[in-house]
């Protein structure tokens, strides 16, 4: 009678399990999901970072009388825009040459390495028909720690570039390494700082997402009829 009964419950359970499967599928389908939509929003931002000349912006701090009168406008990784009369400033330099200012050649160098890592790890989406998802999540994760770490690297190497003719030109005389002078930063750069910090989750997600897929595997229905059998 006993033996019988461990039967007659087994098939409860087994739904149960069952439910509960599609329910934890479900849900870490959603996640990833969610995780290559926010993969591919940070790959835009790393273009934004790379392209926009907005990286250090003249401040609105009145200066004294007698200190000569400084330009206003904005610079970035490989082109200086100065304010005119007219709405469009004028620019000098810009990506099409491929060539980034010289004193921020080594800064935009390490962008570039993390735009590529960050847009690498979007073409690794497509492998999720051709190989595992723990391999994929796991590719992606290292691929974005890599775009994280060199986006650091060079956070922490630009304001040491401050000190530069192109600088000196907007910001006065007064600029030096980590010394803005007459300059503040812009919004690209905190964008960039931005950055790192979505890296670093974007990456910490896909470590988790690839240690979870064990669990999505369908239980073994004999293990679990073998348990129950033995239990009673």
């Amino acid at each position: 009678m006993v033996f019988f009964s461990g039967m007659s419950q087994c098939p409860g359970i087994m739904d149960l399990a069952r439910l509960y499967q599609t329910e934890f599928v479900r849900s870490a389908r959603a996640v990833g999901v969610l995780w290559a939509v926010c993969t591919l929003c940070l790959a835009i931002v790393q273009v934004v970072i790379l392209l926009q000349p907005s990286w250090i912006g003249t401040s609105d701090t009145p200066v004294l009388q007698a200190a000569p009168v400084l330009p206003k406008g904005t610079i970035g990784l490989f082109e200086v825009c100065m304010e005119t009369e007219w709405p469009i400033p004028d620019c000098r330099g810009g990506v099409s040459s491929l060539s980034p200012l010289p004193c921020f050649q080594s800064v935009a160098v390490l962008v570039g390495v993390s735009l590529w890592a960050v847009w690498t790890s979007v073409l690794c989406l497509c492998l999720f028909r051709f190989c595992s998802a723990v391999t994929v999540y796991k590719i992606c994760a290292w691929l974005q720690l890599t775009a994280g770490f060199c986006l650091a690297l060079a956070c922490l190497l630009f304001p040491d570039s401050w000190e530069s003719p192109e600088m000196r030109a907007l910001c006065g005389d007064s600029v030096g390494s980590f010394s803005l002078g007459n300059c503040s930063v812009h919004w690209t750069f905190i964008l960039a700082v931005l950055g790192v910090l979505d890296c670093s989750i974007l990456a910490t997600l896909a470590f988790v997402l690839a240690n979870r897929q064990d669990a999505l595997l369908p239980p073994n229905s004999h293990d679990v009829t073998s348990g129950l059998l033995m239990t009673a």
